[in-house]
């Protein structure tokens, strides 16, 4: 049996909706992924929850415009996707039985870390989408699990992103600037050699064990949908690495993809 994709999208900045560039093009190329999928699951780092995992369930899906300072032409963009009710109960069901506290979510809609990748994944918006929070209370280790209990819609034909940052220190960010912060560079390699050998214990534990995470993630929610997607790919998936390069300095714009 066929299993529905799983990815890990590094999504920037919200300017990368509109902006042409390497890592939208990857993405762009991968979009034959989709083509049998039957609705989509999105962890993204910009729907944290406190003491529960949340789960939309509306039938169609707003389009969420959380961010400010950016051109017009970026809160004029709507990503109009069919939500999915029964799958939302299903999700609910699945992860309460695996020890998740769970409350469904009506009239959340999608933030820009589930829209703006799905604009170049699935332009034409025509898959339902369900989007799952990250509990605030969550270790490395519960989100992985997280990840682990969505895996099993993947035989259903649904797809699983995971929507952050391999680096996320905004305070590094030079607009436009082509030269990667050293730092990114090293910790960027590192996630991929881990990813590369399915290193899942090292990823959970990464702040004790790489000297450059407390640089690249002054807050971890841009990291956490990584362990998500590792956890809901399986070790019998092809990994593909989408290298899309470092932008603004210190924005790491690598993707994943298990299928």
């Amino acid at each position: 049996m066929k299993l529905a994709p799983v990815m890990f999208v590094g999504h920037g900045s919200p300017m990368f909706a509109i902006e042409a560039s390497h890592a939208r093009d990857l993405l762009e190329q991968q979009q034959s992924q989709f083509d049998d999928v039957k609705a989509i699951v999105v962890v993204s780092a910009h729907w944290v929850t406190n003491g529960y995992t949340g789960v939309t369930s509306d039938d169609a899906l707003q389009t969420i415009h959380d961010f400010g300072g950016f051109p017009t032409e970026l809160y004029q963009l709507q990503y109009p996707a069919a939500g999915n009710p029964s799958l939302a109960n299903q999700i609910e069901q699945q992860l309460e039985s695996a020890g998740f506290e769970v409350q469904q979510q009506s009239q959340r809609g999608l933030d820009h870390g589930a829209w703006v990748p799905l604009m170049h994944l699935v332009p034409e918006a025509n898959i339902p989408v369900i989007q799952v929070s990250i509990n605030s209370h969550s270790s490395g280790e519960d989100v992985y699990r997280l990840g682990q209990t969505l895996s099993q819609l993947r035989e259903q034909g649904v797809a699983i992103i995971g929507s952050g940052s391999i680096t996320h220190n905004l305070r590094d960010v030079v607009p436009g600037s082509n030269q990667a912060a050293d730092y990114v560079v090293r910790f960027e390699q590192w996630v991929r050699e881990q990813i590369t050998h399915r290193d899942a214990q090292t990823l959970m534990t990464v702040p004790q064990l790489q000297e450059d995470f407390f640089r690249a993630h002054p807050t971890h929610e841009h990291y956490l949908p990584l362990l998500v997607a590792l956890g809901a790919s399986q070790g019998s998936d092809e990994l593909t690495i989408l290298k899309g390069g470092i932008q603004h300095h210190a924005l790491s714009m690598e993707s994943y993809l298990w299928h």
